[in-house]
């Protein structure tokens, strides 16, 4: 079990979206270069939304989601707070049950580390816990568990970040660097039993090519970009080898002042991550085993570009009304 380390003595409660009614879900700076940081977006240079960014997923019915939506906002059971879908200070579902919500098993542990002062109501990674709850944990600095090294890695950006592809083989580096009793310990580990099962690979390169991999555990933070120098700074993540996301684009609803259409949301971060270490760590074929970790999100998308495309036709009607 991770013991949690702090070095501060204050910190705040978990968050994700709150409602329709106020689409402000916003990404803590998910990483520069397609890492994990969602960041304060300006409304006044939001992106023009792709008719169809999140076309060919294969996600859930949203039926759900519509008729929840033309219920209206709900009491959380646990806070009292009026929510949509679910609590994000609590992380749970509201006016909907379980059986209702598709759930996603991914193929390793993920944390969340989030900036007490991110706001609970615009961050995404609530998304990822509430889909993923057995795998994903949600930490607020300066809480921070302690982790090994040669297991855990961070997705974040920075001049020693390696990508995707090329993270297994830097552990494994590490790993064979340590004393024989370590690397015996990790290759008992349970991530490395699921990278051999199921490969898909023969059995003669599974001892060379799909060798064990150590990676037990993936570290994100959630925080605006202006926040993340603070978490991503901290002795305690400084060991961890960082990896970045170079070839991913935000289709986030709203732009992120003077940065990049690289850095994405974290819910965004945490699916192209796991989807990449799907190809191209396990060798195996991406079949849309973790697309429902967008089912909150690619409905949001949905309609807010139904919402801009009503806003533009009201605009333009009271244009041609005054001509």
């Amino acid at each position: 079990m991770l013991r949690c380390r702090r070095t501060v003595a204050s910190h705040g409660a978990i968050n994700i979206c709150s409602t329709f009614s106020d689409l402000n879900c916003e990404p803590s700076t998910r990483a520069s270069m397609s890492g994990s940081v969602e960041g304060s977006r300006d409304s006044a240079q939001a992106p023009k939304l792709s008719k169809h960014p999140l076309q060919g997923l294969k996600l859930a019915s949203h039926a759900v989601l519509d008729k929840m939506q033309q219920r209206g906002r709900t009491k959380c059971a646990k806070c009292g707070g009026s929510r949509m879908f679910f609590c994000y200070t609590c992380c749970l579902l509201v006016d909907v049950s379980l059986q209702e919500i598709p759930t996603v098993k991914l193929p390793v542990k993920i944390d969340i580390i989030k900036h007490p002062n991110e706001n609970d109501g615009k961050s995404t990674a609530v998304h990822a816990k509430i889909l993923a709850p057995s795998d994903i944990t949600i930490y607020t600095y300066p809480c921070i568990p302690e982790y090994d090294q040669d297991e855990v890695v961070l997705v974040f950006p920075g001049p020693g970040a390696v990508a995707v592809q090329d993270m297994i083989q830097r552990l494994r580096d590490r790993m064979d660097s340590r004393p024989l009793i370590k690397r015996r310990k990790i290759e008992k580990s349970p991530a490395a039993a699921h990278s051999n099962s199921g490969s898909g690979l023969p059995d003669e390169t599974k001892g060379s090519e799909s060798r064990v991999h150590p990676l037990q555990r993936v570290v994100f933070i959630d925080s605006t970009w202006n926040q993340t120098n603070r978490i991503s700074t901290d002795e305690r993540l400084q060991d961890l080898l960082q990896v970045e996301l170079t070839t991913r684009k935000t289709c986030f609803w709203r732009s992120q002042r003077g940065k990049p259409d690289t850095y994405l949301a974290t819910i965004e971060a945490i699916y192209y991550f796991l989807k990449d270490f799907h190809e191209q760590c396990l060798a195996q074929e991406y079949g849309g085993e973790y697309d429902n970790l967008l089912f909150f999100y690619s409905y949001l998308h949905t309609v807010v570009n139904k919402s801009r495309e009503a806003g533009k036709k009201e605009a333009v009607e009271k244009i041609t009304a005054r001509d």
